[in-house]
């Protein structure tokens, strides 16, 4: 019976017992259930097929009724169910589904089996994605139904999402309720940064996910749209937290700007109540409001405007909607910038350059590096001033979330630290806001504002008073004025926000200071860009509110500092309303964009609201004001506004050329002068009156799509029929030109106003302007008129395609317009194609001429034709593509066709464009889209006859020959011909003359050359290789010979035809264009002719030549492939190949010397072939073998390498043979020695078939081999195993196989793409980085990312320990520096700071170790000076430059090497510095290609290429010494300066020079780069090289650089701190551990006499000693091991010696700095290492007179400096582990615990190794701790250290337990601690004197006397200085009879040390007096 048959009656009885399964049949773990005992119980449950049989009935119709029998088992025992239903693999879906569907929520509630059932649907094996699909679903339907969004739900199901790990997919789902609302609580428990989740889903989603989001807001907080409170009616549960709602509200602010004009409102709405919801009631300073301000209601009164407008829609821009009407002015930001600021949490990204394409200065990028400030998500800096900097910030001011009361910071500082800010705390951008004011300081700000706002007789200040008080409070040395000032300004600046609600004259008053404190510079920096920012969005408010009035008082005030900003002009000058500008300051402002003053200063007077007011209110009190305000005229009797309206003010705006050289356009200032001066000389419309035109321009800047109809009447009601002309032309040049934002918006106003001849004169009037623009002058690649002519494009398509109606042939010819453009050139198709294609966009709109209207398919065919042509710019392919997409058109469908090249058409051309000029130098006069090189020979040649070859022009990778059109470029035109002055359009015929020349012989002579010259080249190299195994050289050599050989056949065949050829074609083309020519214009033609051929037949020469040549070498490859193949055979038998016939015959005829031996060929033959590469005849010669010229020099190379790779395989395999008979024969079967066999066998194939591809596949097995190796085989074998890994990689990694780049760079990408389950084996990736293996840079990022912000446990717990192997524990690799793991680090602090206690173990000690290890890496916040040099380090190991760029920097370098070595150089090779700018935009003018120095990127590769290019002429003088010793050292030395020094200065004056002068952070930041450069190629240098390293050119970079830099000059004064911070930081990375190739220049630069002036004196407030002392440690610590184990070779003598020097000048110069870091500095001295330590010890302040030791009697205790306490400025407790210094800090207060002591040994101890047994750092910091504690202690008793205080005391038990308890090495460490202590007098000196004393008469054995007495004894027979405390602690040991110290038997053990003891008391006290000591003592 089939399952379908099955009898329905009899399946309910099934369920009558529990419907289970049995154990066996579930996998997912230990169940719990309880079990039915009934037999046919079990028989059911033992089967699936039941269920399976069930589903599929329902599949066939009985659905309801099987629905209905599954539910007993969901009541009763869903689990079993769910697991049945789960395990099922079938096509049955529906049911199932639901079923599963049902049965989930039950699990989500707190069923006892929910963990393990959920864990098996959802880890289950064999589950499908829909399973997962179901259960998001399930958990969104439980918690959305019902008692609706119930809190405790979401939380259940975010604590199984994070069991499941399963959030991520989660939040990756729908709906958008439910997940966003899973968002916000995982944001709460910090699972995911909420804002940076929202801006990736709004970027994913759009409108439908910001339309949830606003739902979601509505839902959980409903006040937000003025709805109740939310305590009201919502449970504290269900509220949102104010940090979640204020996260949203950003996100969906930054975006506003980019959705539907509904939703941007109610997220303005939204943002405005936010503050009603979150603030507290804020009150205005007093004074503004009578009665203060009443809490502000729902609607968006309380917040200013600014808060709706971030940055003026900057956010919109990036997405590209329009946003408010003002966004056209803000066009010139990179549109990247608005998504900066949508993520203020990711500083890293934010800013790129914000430098324009149109900048004349060549080192517009410069300013790109500072724009990363390590302020996080505030941006600025560029070259033009602070500008862009103020202009770069995000809106600063406008959080309505953050609570502020009047006089305290809303900023806490750890979450300042961790870059979590918003982008609108005031505190970021002023640090002394960040602080917390006190009531008095409060109030005594608020009465100063009160005093400003007062009346007489109230106590008032005018404004210019109050700034001078504020002036001089900044300035203060008292720190309550000082208080005072940031108090006022912060306050000020909070209350910009409600400005709009001040009354008028309070508002005026407000303006004048703000303005004021901008013109005082009271603000600087970013206060100072948040001062201006805010004056500028004030002025962009409508013409006539509130805000613009204060905008333009408080500008009144400051204009006369508007020329130091000129780019803030050009942002003002871009305002729309900016013609409205009070006359005087649209002066300032125009002049200011030129960084000047107006000639004129004019001093117009401002009339406001506000100022009239204020007149009034001073009229009525009648007390004249103590000053006048600044810009107001006191008597104030102007009425009418003296604004002025759009003229043409041709005077003060200079042309777009002239304004050029002034000051660099910025994109967005758009300018129309173009249009202007081109109506100025057309006859002049009927202008109306003044009045009118304000009006209306004030009707079209309050336009919009609501006001509409209004504003038409008002137009109507205004302005008379005789004015619509003048209307017209505003709308079109004032308007539409400029503003392609509003284009729809001035179309609907057409439409609305329904006048038909004004619609006609809007039309001409942009026809006029378009006719205007394309005539222009387009040699200067003028870029404000392309805009507008693609604006005007755009808007002509929109008011006539798009309402269908046609563009005129007579108005606009659009198809000649694109031919015209493509005869003259590529300026004229920049600016023809774009407009073309704006025109054309707006088909699409219309019904008639949307494709496939022929009208527009025949233009799209041309654009068609056009992209074809291959040397297009790529921008205007670009274009077209845009254009075809926008038309639903497929660029490969349209029908190209052959307008381009229609002759006839041509001839009939109306010319649109500029008809040319007379000047014949114009760019667009030259033949079609070609680049011209003028010619080298000059007209006169002609008589040059054609018998002798000239000489060649062109490289042979000149010129391009896969098509006709490589010729264009090179073509020759001299301007002179006097054809074309007459007639400059035959010009066009020279390019088609010479290319059929070209074509009519190439075929004939290439055929005929190749056919010669193969026959001989194939004789001649199959002799000469006859006996050579290696077929590669052979088909090298047979290339070189082939080329040289067919190259010098086609010349000679095709000279003299093609001459002839060229000329003919000429004079035809020539005739044929000039039909009836005169005889006079015959004979030019021939003249003509006879010079184009003359000057262009090399060229075509050329051309065919290589043309032959390229097919030469396959045709050669065909000849000689039966010898290729006989050599690759014999080689694949195991056997060297040789031609027995040829070997018989040369042993037999020839004579030695010309006889060829068995296998290579002798060099000598082989120069022959390379010189034949060299010249190929016809081309000029190469001189560069690894030049990539064609065949010619890689081939060439690997030719070489070919035999030497076959060595390095066959050494490869003979080592790996002895490791496998090295097993022994117990593990031959382990599977590792299996897998050494498996790789021989690799090795082997590698070497048989040697390319490339074998090679990756033996490096990827080795790499994954090493992976796989796991420690728990054999040792022995595992040692092996990993060594010939290596060996097999470090054979590849030859630089005669494949060389470091390529292999590491391979190594790298199989260790990122390699399986999980062995990609994080850290001994193996160590291994691969200990050898040099492993490219870091790649790999660290890499290694960063795939932590996944610490969501990766495995990577993270990986990343750990690396760090730890290769940084921590510095010992094994010595190469690897911090900056190489730099993201790793990096990401690693940050998943420490955001994991907030549950760390992954062990992570927050290991980043503490990271941190004091690299004091230097601290500030490495992005965009700081650090993160350049580490940046700067790691890029210098890149190896993909872009093509040409080596070239491109050798050029540069040469050319400025020639500058500064010129006598015309100039004082400071400033002159020689402009010409070299002009070099730089010179050659990107030739190149085409983007700026050397207008990218980061590409600023850093050019210094990196230099650098490498100076250090490569250094060596290569070098090697010249060496290989000519005679060679003057000197003249050598001075050739590597000669480079050297050149580009020192380049460095030098860029940094000078980059940023304006004020802005050091471009400075600084540029500095680092380079710097960092300069090491990583060092580092790179050093690891590559090794013993052959030269430290030459590196030291005279870094030593020159040095002088330059600190040079007195003030821009260099005012950064020489953080220059000197930047050396420091350099010399830290390159410290002699990492670089010890380098260790002697790196001492000299050290102990520079300039650079330790500058570090430890002249720098103030000693900021320059942690780092100086930091360098000292450094060397010391390389120093030690030598010391430590007496290996002092003979180099380690030279750097001792220049070790001590440098201390004794310290010693010297600067004792005081000695003192401060001396325990820094002997805690890495080796304890053998006596005068060294001696010297440093020895220090005293040269303030002090130290007491002679030697006066008898002297009483210590007694001296004055004996109790004061030295500076010590080293942090010693930070190496004590915690525990360790919580118990002793508890034992010395209260002897407890008391096993403290018997502990404190083993706690010292770590390991039993004799020399290393003790931790010697936590030794030294125990001795001087304890005893800085003991004399605190014995202070606070009021007495002070002496033989009797110190006893009896904890202190003194921690001492005496370590003398007894310590075995002989760790005592003497111990009492060497003590010795360090004993130093000049002060209280340390003397404790521990007066200490070890105590130590001496106490001990208990006299082994611990006789130590004692050495440890001071030792440090006193050396040379000296010696310590004063040291001499005085001896002297009283042996001098004072109670310690009875000649009676000891260790004094007397043998004659030599008694006389020795003898001699040293003679020199301590005198001969009499130690006689008499020895003889008392004796005697007693």
């Amino acid at each position: 019976m089939t399952i379908e048959k099955l009898p329905h009656a009899k399946l309910p009885s099934l369920f009558e017992f529990q419907f289970l399964i049995s154990e066996g049949e579930s996998d997912s773990g230990p169940v719990r259930f309880s079990w039915n005992s009934s037999p046919s119980s079990r028989n059911v449950r033992k089967s699936l097929d039941l269920i399976e049989s069930l589903l599929r009935l329902a599949e066939v119709g009985q659905y309801e009724q099987v629905k209905q029998l599954f539910s007993f088992p969901i009541k009763h025992c869903p689990d079993m169910l769910v697991l049945a239903l789960l395990q099922i693999n079938t096509s049955w879906h529906t049911l199932r589904h639901e079923l599963i569907s049902t049965l989930m929520p039950i699990f989500l509630g707190n069923h006892p089996n929910s963990a393990i059932i959920l864990h098996y649907a959802w880890h289950g094996q064999g589950q499908s994605p829909s399973i997962r699909q179901l259960i998001m679903h399930a958990m969104a339907e439980w918690y959305m139904r019902g008692e609706q969004y119930d809190q405790a739900k979401l939380s259940r199901i975010l604590d199984v999402a994070q069991d499941l790990k399963a959030l991520s997919m989660l939040l990756n789902g729908t709906p958008f309720a439910f997940v966003i609302d899973l968002a916000a609580l995982a944001s709460r428990r910090e699972y995911l940064k909420l804002d940076k989740w929202l801006t990736d889903k709004i970027r994913e989603h759009g409108e439908p996910f910001i339309q949830a989001c606003m739902t979601f807001l509505k839902r959980r907080c409903p006040s937000i749209l003025g709805g109740l409170a939310p305590e009201k009616d919502q449970p504290k549960s269900a509220q949102l937290p104010p940090e979640t709602l204020a996260t949203m509200l950003a996100c969906l602010q930054a975006c506003a700007g980019s959705v539907s004009q509904e939703l941007s409102e109610t997220i303005l709405t939204m943002v405005a109540n936010c503050s009603n919801v979150m603030n507290k009631a804020r009150q205005p300073p007093p004074g503004v409001m009578p009665k203060g301000r009443p809490p502000s209601a729902s609607s968006l009164d309380a917040i200013s405007p600014v808060q709706i407008d971030p940055l003026a829609g900057m956010a919109s821009l990036s997405i590209g909607g329009s946003a408010a009407p003002h966004t056209q002015s803000m066009q010139g930001f990179p549109p990247n910038l608005g998504s900066a600021f949508s993520t203020p949490q990711s500083p890293a990204k934010a800013f790129p350059p914000l430098s324009t394409p149109n900048q004349t200065t060549a080192f517009s990028a410069i300013g790109g590096i500072s724009s990363q400030l390590p302020v996080g998500g505030l941006g600025t800096g560029s070259l033009t001033g602070i500008g862009t900097g103020a202009l770069g910030l995000p809106a600063v001011n406008n959080d309505p979330f953050v609570q502020r009361k009047l006089g305290t910071s809303g900023l806490n500082q750890p979450t300042f630290q961790q870059s979590k800010m918003k982008p609108s705390d005031l505190s970021q951008v002023w640090p002394e806001a960040n602080q917390h004011f006190s009531k008095e300081i409060d109030d005594e700000a608020n009465s100063y504002f009160q005093r400003i706002y007062n009346h007489p007789p109230h106590p008032t200040m005018s404004v210019d008073e109050v700034l001078e008080m504020l002036q001089r409070f900044k300035d203060s040395t008292i720190k309550r004025e000082r208080e005072v000032f940031n108090c006022m300004l912060r306050n000020l600046f909070e209350e910009y926000r409600f400005f709009p609600q001040y009354p008028d004259k309070e508002l005026h008053i407000t303006a004048c200071l703000f303005g004021g404190i901008i013109e005082k510079g009271l603000v600087t920096y970013m206060a100072l860009g948040l001062a201006l920012r805010y004056v500028l969005e004030a002025l962009r408010k409508p013409f006539g509110s509130k805000m613009y009035y204060f905008g333009i008082a408080a500008l009144d005030r400051f204009k006369n500092r508007l020329k130091d900003y000129p780019q803030y002009c050009q942002h003002l000058a871009s305002i729309s309303h900016f013609m409205q500008f009070p006359h005087h300051l649209q002066e300032y402002i125009e002049y200011g964009q030129q960084s000047r003053d107006p000639p004129v200063k004019m001093q117009g007077s401002i009339t406001t609201p506000g100022s009239i007011a204020l007149a009034q209110a001073q009229a009525q009190a009648q007390v004249p004001a103590k000053a006048p305000l600044a810009g107001q005229v006191s008597t104030m009797v102007t009425t009418s506004t003296t604004t002025t309206v759009a003229k043409t003010v041709t005077v003060t705006r200079p042309t777009g050329v002239s304004f050029k050289k002034d000051v660099p356009p910025s994109i967005n200032t758009t300018n129309i002068d173009t249009l202007l001066v081109a109506t100025d000389q057309t006859e002049r419309i009927v202008e109306p009156p003044e009045n009118i035109q304000e009006k209306i321009a004030f009707i079209f800047n309050n336009l919009s799509q609501s006001n509409m109809t209004q504003k038409v009447e008002e137009l109507k009601e205004t302005v008379k029929e005789e004015f619509m002309p003048w209307v017209s032309q505003y709308l079109v040049m004032k308007r539409v030109s400029i503003e392609p934002n509003f284009h729809s918006l001035y179309s609907n106003f057409l439409d609305t106003l329904k006048n038909p001849e004004f619609n006609k004169m809007v039309l001409n009037e942009t026809y006029r302007n378009i006719k205007v623009l394309l005539t222009s002058d387009k040699a200067a690649a003028n870029f404000s008129d392309r805009s507008l002519l693609k604006n005007l494009g755009h808007w002509l398509g929109m008011i006539t395609l798009a309402k269908n109606k046609p563009i005129l042939h007579t108005d606009l010819d659009v198809k000649s317009l694109l031919l015209e453009a493509y005869v003259k050139g590529q300026q004229e198709l920049l600016y023809v194609v774009p407009f073309v294609a704006k025109v054309l966009e707006s088909s699409i709109r219309s019904v008639v001429f949307r494709p496939p209207n022929p009208w527009t398919m025949a233009i799209m065919n041309v654009l068609a034709e056009l992209h074809q042509e291959h040397d297009l710019k790529l921008n205007l392919k670009f274009e077209i593509e845009v254009l075809c997409k926008n038309l639903a058109l497929d660029i490969n469908e349209l029908k190209p066709g052959n307008l381009l090249k229609d002759k006839d058409r041509l001839k009939n051309l109306d010319e649109q464009l500029s008809a040319p000029k007379k000047d014949v130098k114009q760019p667009e006069e030259l033949p079609p889209i070609t680049t011209t090189t003028t010619s080298t020979t000059p007209a006169t040649s002609t008589t040059c006859t054609a018998t002798v070859p000239p000489q060649p022009q062109y490289s042979y990778h000149d010129i391009n020959v896969y098509s006709l059109a490589g010729l264009a470029p090179h073509i020759t035109l001299n301007p002179t011909i006097p054809l074309f002055q007459a007639h400059p359009q035959l010009k066009q015929c020279v390019r088609q003359a010479i290319e059929r020349a070209v074509q009519e012989l190439v075929h004939p002579v290439v055929d005929r050359s190749i056919k010669i010259a193969m026959t001989t080249c194939e004789q001649i190299v199959r002799k000469d290789f006859a006996l050579d195994s290696e077929e590669s050289r052979m088909r090298i050599a047979a290339h070189h010979m082939m080329r040289n050989l067919t190259a010098g056949m086609a010349m000679i065949t095709c000279r003299e035809p093609l001459l002839m050829s060229i000329s003919t074609n000429l004079k035809n083309s020539f005739a044929s264009a000039l039909r009836t020519a005169s005889p006079q214009q015959r004979e030019m033609m021939d003249q003509a002719a006879a010079q184009l051929a003359q000057d262009n037949c090399e060229l075509a020469c050329c051309f065919i030549q290589k043309t032959a040549v390229e097919k030469a070498g396959p045709e050669m490859d065909k000849r000689l492939a039966t010898e290729f193949e006989l050599r690759k055979h014999a080689r694949q038998e195991g056997r060297r190949y040789c031609d027995p016939v040829v070997l018989t015959y040369q042993a037999e005829r020839m004579p030695e010397q010309i006889r060829l031996k068995v296998g290579g060929v002798d060099p000598k033959q082989l120069a022959v072939y390379e010189e034949f590469a060299r010249n190929v005849p016809g081309f000029l010669p190469t001189n560069d073998l690894s030049q990539p010229t064609g065949f010619l020099a890689q081939p060439m190379k690997q030719a070489w390498a070919t035999d030497d790779v076959a060595q390095i395989y066959d050494k490869c395999i003979t080592e790996l043979e002895q490791h496998l008979h090295a097993i022994p024969p117990t593990l031959a079967m382990n599977p590792q020695a299996q897998a050494l066999r498996s790789l021989l066998e690799v090795v082997v194939l590698s070497r048989n078939s040697r390319d490339a591809i074998a090679a990756l596949g033996l490096l990827q097995k080795a790499v994954e081999g090493l992976l796989d190796a796991t420690s728990g085989a054999d040792a022995d074998l595992l040692l092996r195993y990993r060594e010939c890994h290596l060996l097999v990689l470090k054979a590849l990694q030859d630089g005669r196989a494949y060389g470091s780049p390529w292999c590491n760079k391979q190594i790298t990408r199989c260790l990122i793409e390699c399986r999980d389950e062995y990609k994080y084996n850290v001994e193996a990736v160590e291994l691969l980085i200990r050898n040099h293996l492993v490219n870091m840079q790649q790999y660290d990022l890499h290694l960063a990312q795939s932590m996944e912000n610490g969501l990766n446990y495995m990577a993270v717990a990986f990343a750990m320990q690396l760090v730890k192997i290769l940084l921590v524990d510095e010992r094994s690799v010595a190469h690897v520096t911090e900056a190489d793991l730099f993201h790793t680090i990096e990401t690693l602090m940050r998943i420490n700071a955001h994991s907030r206690g549950n760390a992954p173990e062990g992570l927050p000690q290991l980043m503490e170790v990271v941190r004091s290890n690299y004091e230097a890496m601290i500030d490495r916040a992005h965009g700081g000076p650090n993160f350049m040099m580490h940046s700067g380090i790691s890029q210098a190991s890149e190896y993909d430059d872009p093509p040409g760029l080596r070239e491109k920097a050798e050029y540069l370098l040469r050319e400025w090497v020639n500058l500064y070595h010129s006598a015309a150089a100039g004082r400071d090779s400033t002159k020689a510095f402009s010409a070299f700018v002009g070099q730089v935009e010179l050659l990107e003018r030739k190149m085409h290609q983007q700026g050397i120095l207008k990218t980061d990127d590409l600023i850093t590769r050019f210094f990196r290429l230099c650098t490498e290019m100076c250090v490569e002429i250094s060596y290569r003088a070098q090697a010249e010494q060496q290989h000519n010793p005679a060679a003057n050292p000197t003249m050598i030395r001075a050739k590597c300066y000669h480079n050297l020094d050149a580009f020192v200065r380049l460095i030098a004056l860029l940094v000078k020079h980059s940023g304006e002068a004020t802005n050091t952070v471009t400075k600084i930041n540029l500095l680092n780069k380079v710097l960092g450069i300069v090491v990583g190629v060092l580092l790179q240098d050093h690891d590559v090289r090794q013993s052959e390293f030269q430290q030459l050119p590196y030291h005279r970079i870094f030593i020159m650089l040095l002088l330059e830099l600190n040079a007195p000059e003030h821009v260099l004064e005012t950064i020489n701190f953080q220059t000197l911070t930047a050396f420091c930081n350099t010399f830290h990375i390159l410290r002699p551990t990492k670089a010890p190739g380098f260790v002697y220049a790196w001492l000299e630069l050290i102990s520079h006499r300039i650079f330790i002036a500058r570090m430890l004196a002249h720098t103030p407030q000693q900021k320059g000693w942690p780092m100086y002392a930091q360098l000292l440690i450094d060397l010391f610590k390389y120093l030690a091991p030598f010391l430590r184990n007496v290996e002092l070779t003979k180099p380690m003598q030279i750097l001792y010696k220049g070790t001590l020097r440098v201390l004794l000048v310290l010693l010297h110069d600067f004792p005081e700095f000695l003192c401060d870091y001396h325990y820094g500095f002997c805690d890495v001295i080796p304890p053998n290492c006596i005068q060294l330590r001696n010297l440093i010890l020895s220090a005293f302040p040269r303030n002090m007179r130290l007491p002679d030791p030697f006066t008898p009697n002297l009483k210590v205790d007694m001296l004055s400096e004996i109790n004061i306490a030295p500076r010590i400025l080293t942090n010693f407790t930070g190496v004590m582990p915690p525990q360790f210094k919580k118990d002793l800090d508890s034992y010395l207060k209260t002897r407890s615990p008391v096993t403290f002591l018997s502990d404190l040994r083993s706690n010292l101890q770590v390991s039993n190794e004799p020399g290393n047994r003790y931790n010697l750092q936590l030794i030294n910091a125990l001795v001087l701790y304890v005893g800085t504690q003991a004399i605190a202690h014995i202070h606070n008793k009021g007495s002070t250290p002496s033989m009797s205080t110190i006893t009896h005391s904890a202190h003194m038990d921690i001492f005496q337990n370590l003398a007894v308890d310590l075995d002989t090495e760790g005592r003497y460490l111990f009492l060497n601690a003590i010795a360090n202590q004993l130093r000049y007098p002060n209280s340390h000196t003397h404790y521990f004197s007066c200490t070890m004393l105590y130590l001496f008469a106490e001990a208990n054995t006299e082994a611990i006397q006789e130590q004692i007495t050495r440890v001071l004894l030792e440090r006193l027979i050396v040379n000296r200085p010696h310590p004063w405390g040291l001499l005085i602690t001896f002297i009283e040991l042996i001098k004072n009879p109670a310690f009875k110290f000649w009676n000891h038997e260790f004094v007397h053990c043998a004659p030599e040390i008694e006389k020795l003891f003898q001699s040293v008391a003679q020199c301590c006290m005198g001969q009499k007096q130690a006689q008499q000591v020895m003889e008392g003592t004796g005697a007693s």
